[in-house]
This record gives structure tokens, C-alpha cells and sequence, in this order.
């Protein structure tokens, strides 16, 4: 498992999300279930989607309903998207469980899988962006600047793609131990969110 790995992956779900360009396809995961390049496409479908679920709220053309609908299906995939993040995580856990860490191991404040959930994040950016610079409608202004921008990314990609590498060396070699915090969040809680658990029972 690597940053080229995750990249190809990354391109690929990306690929055959804009082939309907619809937030309502069904995903046809092409790898086997279990495994991390199984994780990898699905992280990065999930975030696909909710990339064009972000777009869609903010239509002007949209009605109370139907911005409560699309806020509730956004919340919805967050959820879906941490809880594939931790699986990730775990998938690292397993790997790394016979490491011996050294006496003076640094820890790191990011894991495996949220420096992964950046990168594929950061592969719809570089789509989206580069998709701009060649807009028709656009005027040169427009497309310079998404050029500058688009570059300031692919330099972010290179960095973030060394990074990921270096820290699963480092755990890989017990210079780093890798801890694992559950994101925990409470939005989605009726126990733990006050405007859900203070309603009257029905």
C-alpha cells in the first residue's frame, strides 16, 4: 500500500463517477470486498458524490424541502465517509500490528487514512479545477487563473503523496506509532445531540 496506489484508485472512481454525473448512480465497486483498494474506490465514491451534493444545495432553484433533504442526505455521507476513514484505519491496524515501536517513537497527528481521505479530496480538486481551465464559456481571466491554481494543486498532490509514503515507512519501521481516535461525532447522535434527545417522546 501507497501513495500510487491510492492514486490510481482515486482516478479511476473519479472516472467512472462522471461517466453519468449523476449523485444517484449506484457505485460498481470493480475490486474485492475486504480489501484496501475495495476501501480505497468507496472512500473515494462517497467523496465524489458528496462533492455534487455540495454543489446541488446551493442552487438558487431549490425549495425549503428539498435544501432539508439534500442537507440530510449530505450529513448522511459524512458519516458514511468517517466511518470509511476508521475502517481504513483499522485495515493499517491490522497491517502494523507485529511493528515494534521504538523507545522513542514520534506519534503523528494525522493517521494513515485522514492523510488518504485529504489525497482523495484533494484528486477531485485537481478534476475540477483542471475541468475549468477549459471551460468555452469562461473568459481568459477566468482560465489563468484556474491554471494557477491547478498548479498550486499538483504541487499539493506531489507533497501529500511523499508525505503518506514517509509516514507508513515510519510506522512500517517503529519510528512512528500509529494511535487511532474515533472521530466520535455527535451531530448524528440522538443520544448526544440536545436537539435530538430533548424532544418529547412521541
Amino acid at each position: 500500500m501507497d501513495s500510487a496506489l491510492a492514486a490510481g484508485i482515486f482516478e479511476r472512481s473519479i472516472d467512472d463517477y462522471h461517466r453519468t454525473d449523476s449523485v444517484d448512480t449506484p457505485i460498481k465497486n470493480p475490486y474485492q470486498d475486504g480489501s484496501i483498494e475495495n476501501m480505497l474506490y468507496k472512500k473515494n465514491w462517497i467523496d465524489s458524490v458528496q462533492w455534487h451534493l455540495e454543489d446541488l444545495i446551493r442552487s438558487p432553484d431549490l425549495t425549503g424541502p428539498d435544501v432539508i433533504a439534500m442537507k440530510r442526505r449530505i450529513d448522511k455521507s459524512n458519516q458514511d465517509r468517517t466511518d470509511m476513514v476508521e475502517r481504513i484505519d483499522d485495515w493499517f491496524m491490522d497491517l502494523f500490528r507485529g511493528v515494534s515501536v521504538k523507545q522513542n517513537a514520534r506519534l503523528n497527528s494525522e493517521t494513515p487514512a485522514w492523510l488518504i481521505d485529504r489525497m482523495s479530496i484533494l484528486y477531485l480538486k485537481i478534476y475540477h479545477m483542471r475541468e475549468q481551465t477549459a471551460r468555452k464559456d469562461a473568459d481568459e481571466v477566468h482560465r489563468v487563473n484556474c491554471e494557477r491554481k491547478l498548479a498550486v494543486l499538483l504541487e499539493q498532490k506531489k507533497d501529500l503523496s511523499q508525505c503518506l509514503d514517509e509516514l507508513i515507512q515510519d510506522i512500517k519501521n517503529g519510528d512512528r506509532a500509529m494511535k487511532v481516535y474515533r472521530q466520535m461525532k455527535m451531530y448524528n447522535d440522538e443520544k448526544l445531540n440536545p436537539v435530538l434527545y430533548s424532544r418529547p417522546a412521541k
